[in-house]
């Protein structure tokens, strides 16, 4: 016969009821009595767990972080190839999608948080050394046609775009309403915008890859 599963332990479940509120009504529309009320728990029950919603996020930022941080690393076994950055970029916009709100209200969680506005930048700036390293392996097995001026450029830039894709996405009201509307295709949209930055320097079948992905999604 099965064991009964355990309950969560309050402080798992106050991480993820805040997941869940802060993405969908954003972090600065919701306080810590909104993520008590919906739990059904006194506020001093959260308050024994954590002081306030700044702790909250920090630790949900943790975890978003330690999950995103294997993801930048470049393959070992071979040299990357733009098939890899293409399930790359999936991978890390899925991660972007389950932590939402940090990049929804950006501006206003770093401004009030200086310790997480200088995590955040430290792991902005090891993604932008990422995509400077993928580039540069992708020239060395003859890829990509760049030199290292345009190759910094084009690693800023789809830091850029990476960061502030889903906002612009919400925005302009996209967000559901590609293709089959379904979650899966908002990532592919994006990833292929990233690669579109790319595109003009590749050349062979990782050329012909973005053509055919832009004839898919776009």
């Amino acid at each position: 016969m099965a064991q009964p599963k355990a309950p969560r332990r309050t402080r798992a479940r106050i991480l993820e009821t805040g997941l869940a509120l802060f993405n969908g009504f954003g972090a600065p529309n919701i306080t810590t009595a909104d993520i008590a009320d919906e739990m059904n728990i006194s506020p001093g029950n959260l308050y024994y767990h954590f002081r306030n919603k700044d702790d909250i996020i920090g630790e949900l930022y943790a975890a978003y972080e330690s999950a995103v941080l294997p993801l930048l690393e470049l393959p070992g076994s071979r040299p990357p190839g733009v098939e890899d950055l293409w399930f790359l970029l999936h991978l890390l916009f899925e991660k972007m999608h389950d932590y939402r709100f940090l990049y929804r209200d950006l501006d206003q969680i770093t401004s009030r948080n200086r310790k997480l506005a200088l995590r955040f930048a430290d792991l902005l700036r090891r993604g932008e050394r990422t995509v400077l390293e993928w580039c540069r392996s992708l020239v060395r097995s003859g890829q990509m046609a760049a030199g290292e001026r345009e190759i910094g450029a084009l690693a800023a830039n789809v830091t850029l775009v990476s960061t502030y894709w889903m906002s612009w996405q919400r925005i302009i009201g996209m967000h559901g309403t590609t293709k089959s509307g379904s979650r899966e295709t908002n990532l592919d949209h994006a990833a292929y915008h990233v690669l579109a930055l790319i595109a003009p320097y590749l050349v062979g079948e990782g050329r012909a890859l973005i053509e055919r992905l832009g004839e898919d999604y776009l």
